[in-house]
């Protein structure tokens, strides 16, 4: 079924979950464990060179190794028979050291890492291209007033800039999360059928290690066959990204409202149109990305409960990741850049936000008189003298500003010049500039460090 894909995936990730590209990622772990046991002298060089040759997917018929599959368990066990049985044709002597010492999850797991490394080089930088476009809102709107909003009700005013940087101070922490799972992650699987290498004699880590540097992954301390950690961290760091992806498009489709109308996704041709309402512009990358902010969390749940497995290789739990997984990170890279997308061309009307700030006719100005009051009143005594007045406010569709200037016993407390300063949003602001301006600090210091760990590892 892929009528979908392009709705909810991103095809760059996508593509590395193909049933081709699962092949590949086997047959990559057995011409690098060949070429591997050549190079501390387990085989001989002419027989991983044969192997090798052969370790290429187009090689292989995909729909006979699924049906093969299906009667052995997995899909490794048929993959190297018809391996074997192709390096035979071109040297029976080669074909003797197919798929020497290791197992079959040694090839599903390593190969799937592989897997998980390239998808990983792909939404690394678009979560990285998701902060920056956070940064750069949160610097072009950090003075811009705006509503704020708990419980689904204009609250206190704030700036769309501080919104902003909420979201980038998030999405920075999910990059620093990842760069640690994905550390944590990308190693080999090599371990044999108990995870001794003890088909491998007293070579057994000579050629792990080998191993590691032809597929340049880390080599971990002992096989990990049946303890489960590394993917199902990586799993849970994507189920965070995911749910924060979820709360910024909850906030763009909220802003989207008609009755709101303060942000909204880009608009393009055949865009978030209604089969019958003309009018209508639906925020369709929100829905895609709440989506799979809902689907995404029990398939973590998945993942965390097929950690249980028994003793030295696991039984139902492991058969459990291989779909589970890459869907996973088709979801979430998907959500990922289709939000990216959105926020990098997001529209915004700053004079709807004035004109909401206005919406309650001065009501969202009445923790600031308040806390004034309680400076002279006592806070008990100006809370119930403040409600009162949002009371006859509402009741008589006045504004607050008119009702307490009205008020006689409040005159001696409430000068105009004071009114004045109340009711103006950007004095009620507390410390927001410097709130962005930590958040954007530590992003610039996350990107620096960032590039320098790249330029290290290139070196």
């Amino acid at each position: 079924m892929t009528l979908l894909d392009p709705l909810f995936g991103w095809e760059a990730v996508n593509s590395l979950f193909s049933d081709r590209r699962r092949i590949q990622g086997m047959l990559d772990f057995e011409g690098a464990l060949a070429r591997a046991e050549a190079c501390v002298s387990v085989i001989p060089v002419a027989a991983a060179d044969v192997i090798g040759a052969k370790c290429r997917a187009e090689l292989f018929d995909i729909d006979s190794l699924a049906r093969d599959a299906a009667l052995a368990g997995n899909a490794a066990i048929p993959l190297v028979r018809h391996l074997t049985g192709l390096v035979g044709e071109t040297d029976a002597e080669a074909a003797r050291f197919v798929h020497w010492g290791a197992t079959s999850q040694d090839a599903i797991d390593t190969g799937f890492i592989l897997q998980l490394r390239d998808a990983l080089d792909i939404i690394e930088p678009e979560l990285a291209r998701l902060a920056d476009a956070s940064a750069d809102l949160a610097r072009r709107y950090r003075a811009a007033p705006l509503a704020g909003r708990t419980w689904m009700q204009q609250a206190l005013p704030l700036t769309l800039g501080l919104k902003f940087a909420g979201w980038l101070d998030a999405i920075d922490r999910h990059r620093e999360r990842l760069a640690e799972a994905r550390s944590r992650a990308l190693v080999v699987q090599l371990g044999g059928a108990v995870g001794t290498l003890a088909s491998l004699g007293e070579r057994g880590i000579e050629v792990a290690e080998a191993l590691g540097r032809e597929l340049r992954l880390a080599v971990p301390a002992t096989p990990w066959h049946s303890h489960r950690d590394r993917v199902g961290e990586i799993a849970t760091v994507l189920g965070l990204v995911t749910g924060t992806l979820g709360k910024i498009a909850g906030d763009i489709a909220l802003h989207m409202q008609t009755e709101v109308a303060e942000i909204f996704e880009p608009a393009a041709e055949g865009r978030g149109g209604s089969s019958t309402m003309p009018q209508k512009r639906n925020p369709v990358a929100a829905a895609v990305v709440l989506a799979a902010a809902l689907r995404v969390p029990p398939l973590v749940g998945a993942m965390l409960a097929a950690m249980v497995q028994e003793q030295e290789r696991g039984l139902g739990g492991w058969h459990a990741e291989w779909e589970v997984l890459p869907e996973i990170l088709r979801l979430s890279a998907g959500a990922l850049h289709h939000l990216t997308e959105s926020v990098t061309g997001l529209e915004i009307d700053t004079e709807k936000m004035k004109e909401n700030l206005d919406l309650t006719r001065g009501l969202i100005f009445a923790e600031a008189v308040q806390m004034v009051l309680g400076q002279k009143l006592g806070r008990l005594a100006a809370h119930d003298r403040v409600a009162a007045a949002c009371k006859r406010a509402l009741t008589e569709k006045q504004h607050l500003r008119d009702v307490l200037a009205g008020d006689t016993e409040l005159a001696a407390h409430l000068r105009k010049a004071e009114l004045d300063r109340l009711f103006d949003p950007v004095q009620y602001l507390g410390v927001t500039e410097r709130l962005i301006d930590r958040v954007l600090e530590a992003h610039s210091r996350f990107g620096a460090a960032t590039a320098q760990r790249r330029g290290e590892a290139g070196r």
